[in-house]
């Protein structure tokens, strides 16, 4: 168990000097110093602040959403919130934002109150030092639901969203109705033999990894744009443009990275939340290719890890589709979740 728990020092110090190799970037004592030196900031103009607080509306496809900010714990965290009905409350992964679900939210919003926050540390939510393991995480993401006045939800995470996802039904099991998990090896619950993907133990290097980034974050992104997808045409480049723009600010990528620190951490907190499995429905989605992978997918690892963490798991391989779920096959995620969660537009 202790192996899904911790990286391997002599991996993880290849992996180093193979990104310095590939990138050209000299490790200065400056540059760590710039690394540490990054401080948690919400990174908007005054203007955008404003906007963001005012409730600015905006349309997607002819459906109206707003833009809003809220005080969690001491977190501001910004949201997007549009539609009517039972809410969905739609977690995202790295190195994306909440408009990750950009292609999926208008046929949502005309049955669900769709809820798309950017997590802690991401999008134009403020970026605590601190905090970035699944359980406080998903602490601030219920607090969120409760201020907005509602108890129970349709909860929908992908990649590290599903992480928060699964603490969040874990720990409040009565509040979330039905689950749907995305593009996750759940941390301490990989499959037999799963060697490390070569940038979570890259991430989790402090101070490193943020200074051989720093100036390239545009072409580090990309290459997983390009890369983890079936069809690199899906996530189109003003997409990348508009992550990438989040990402390069200041804090952008630590506050990332914060996240893949926090694995070891999660393996632990999932380990004990396993005792006692979910008992709501849950519909697992997995890319069913991946090129850096190999290509075809016989088993995605979400599927593997839920049903090991659920008691009611079905599972879906996505036909045509890599890692970017969402964005790849966004009608076939619409057709999913209307026909798991159900066309309901009746209140809580």
């Amino acid at each position: 168990m202790s192996k899904n728990l911790t990286w391997d020092d002599a991996a993880a110090g290849l992996i180093v000097l193979a990104i310095i190799s590939v990138f050209g970037v000299g490790l200065g004592q400056a540059q760590i110093v710039i690394a540490q030196q990054q401080q948690p900031q919400a990174n908007l103009t005054s203007t955008e602040q404003q906007h963001l607080q005012d409730g600015i509306s905006f349309q997607i496809d002819n459906v109206t959403f707003s833009h809003h900010m809220a005080s969690v714990n001491g977190t501001q965290i910004h949201y997007v919130v549009g539609g009517h009905g039972d809410p969905i409350v739609l977690l995202h992964g790295w190195p994306e934002t909440w408009y990750s679900w950009h292609l999926v939210m208008p046929a949502l919003a005309k049955n669900y109150t769709v809820i798309a926050p950017d997590l802690p540390g991401l999008g134009d939510s403020s970026k605590p030092l601190t905090g970035y393991d699944g359980k406080t995480v998903a602490a601030i993401m219920h607090q969120l639901v409760n201020q907005l006045g509602f108890k129970s939800i349709f909860l929908v995470g992908h990649d590290i969203g599903t992480q928060v996802a699964y603490s969040y039904a874990a720990a409040h099991p009565t509040e979330v109705r039905k689950l749907i998990m995305m593009e996750l090896t759940i941390p301490g619950f990989a499959p037999a033999g799963r060697m490390p993907l070569w940038w979570a133990v890259f991430h989790q290097t402090p101070d490193v990894s943020e200074a051989l980034v720093e100036g390239k974050e545009a072409m580090y992104l990309t290459w997983f744009f390009h890369n983890l997808v079936f069809n690199p045409a899906a996530i189109k480049q003003t997409d990348i443009n508009e992550y990438v723009s989040h990402y390069s600010a200041p804090g952008g990528m630590r506050a990332g990275f914060e996240y893949y620190r926090a694995f070891p951490q999660d393996a632990i907190q999932n380990i004990n939340y396993s005792k006692a499995k979910l008992t709501m429905p849950v519909l697992a989605l997995g890319g069913g290719y991946i090129p850096t992978f190999g290509g075809n997918i016989t088993m995605p690892t979400i599927i593997y890890g839920m049903k090991i963490l659920a008691q009611n798991v079905q599972g879906v391989t996505v036909p045509n589709s890599g890692h970017y779920i969402p964005e790849e096959q966004p009608k076939f995620v619409i057709d999913q979740l209307f026909k798991f969660f159900g066309n309901s537009t009746n209140g809580l």
